[in-house]
């Protein structure tokens, strides 16, 4: 494969396709980790281990057991690289080739993946071109949208200024054109969303100036001012920052589903499997106006949505100055509705 020189926006469209633009965020710090712990100048690292301790933290798993191991796993190696030819065609191929879970001869459980054969010359190539930023600088981001602003703008913090056309911009970013089509949403729920996180949490912060262009003064770029951020302070290491991440219950051992819905019963364990099959069925309709898109990678994205908002639930059950809740499916509806009518704000 031909990368043209100087190309960075194809560059970094590249590496988006390398992550996919359907990852879900934890699967884009896991991409993340898997790269920081390979050798650029060594192939044979192409086999990465983690404790299971650490995938669970990694990818912000709640009670974790074999079915969910299952369906993260199998969307990891669902991931495909669509790389462009010389021509005008792509070739094809998935980003990892194979994944084990399994137990070591002492009982202890690990995550083994491996990158598919054609992948291998590009991952490397990245690493050691691109990947020279510390990884921990990144690690606290809360959205896909933020870690890829992060790379992006990471990129040219050295050349300071760099303009990027709205469309590339939302194609690097992998948001899709029917979202946030008004350039007021846009901004908001996007550029300043990114803009405060970065500054909140990493070494490198951005101001930007919006280009016009036409009689309507339509906005068709954004030019971005990078500078170093001289109020982070956080040095962690990735084992440092995997050391401090919650550890919630490890449950790995085999059973059959006791709802008849396959996917209900998958995400009712997001919920400590606190509610029954018709009430996660209410749910799961209310969740797809949220996440609205069907495929193996959204179903995990509802999963980690859910799980998050059933901490918030327990969070409001727990306050000592309220009462406990009465009806915590009710009040569970009724957090993930707020949500619905702020997206529709």
């Amino acid at each position: 494969m031909t990368i043209k020189k100087n190309n960075l926006v194809e560059k970094q469209n590249i590496l988006n396709e390398m992550r996919s633009k359907n990852m879900t965020l934890q699967e884009l710090r896991f991409f993340s980790i898997y790269l920081s712990k390979i050798n650029a100048r060594d192939i044979s690292t192409r086999k990465v281990v983690f404790p299971l301790e650490d995938f669970q933290k990694i990818m912000e798993f709640g009670r974790l057991n074999i079915n969910q191991l299952k369906n993260t796993t199998d969307s990891l190696l669902c991931k495909i690289v669509h790389l462009p030819t010389e021509r005008g065609g792509y070739t094809s191929f998935q980003l990892f080739k194979e994944c084990s879970v399994d137990q070591d001869e002492y009982g202890n459980w690990f995550v083994e993946i491996d990158a598919h054969d054609k992948a291998l010359p590009l991952m490397f190539d990245f690493k050691s071109r691109y990947f020279t930023y510390q990884l921990w600088n990144a690690l606290h981001l809360k959205s896909s949208n933020q870690l890829r602003m992060y790379e992006l703008l990471k990129q040219y913090e050295k050349i300071v200024v760099r303009e990027i056309s709205l469309l590339d911009l939302r194609g690097l970013l992998g948001i899709e054109k029917e979202e946030y089509p008004r350039w007021s949403d846009f901004k908001r729920r996007v550029i300043d969303s990114c803009q405060q996180a970065l500054l909140e949490s990493t070494d490198i912060k951005f101001t930007y100036e919006p280009i016009k262009k036409g009689r309507g003064g339509k906005i068709v770029a954004i030019t971005f001012y990078i500078e170093k951020n001289d109020k982070f302070t956080d040095k962690l290491t990735l084992d440092e920052y995997i050391e401090q991440q919650p550890l919630p219950e490890l449950e790995c051992e085999l059973k059959s589903f006791s709802f008849e819905n396959e996917t209900l019963e998958f995400l009712a364990e997001s919920c400590n499997n606190e509610f029954n099959e018709q009430q996660m069925q209410v749910i799961y309709d209310l969740v797809k106006e949220i996440i609205p898109f069907s495929s193996q990678d959204v179903k995990i994205e509802r999963y980690n949505y859910l799980f998050k908002k059933y901490n918030e639930l327990n969070y409001r059950d727990s306050r000592e100055n309220l009462s406990p809740i009465q009806n915590r499916y009710g009040y569970f509806k009724k957090i993930i509705e707020a949500d619905i009518i702020k997206d529709k704000k």
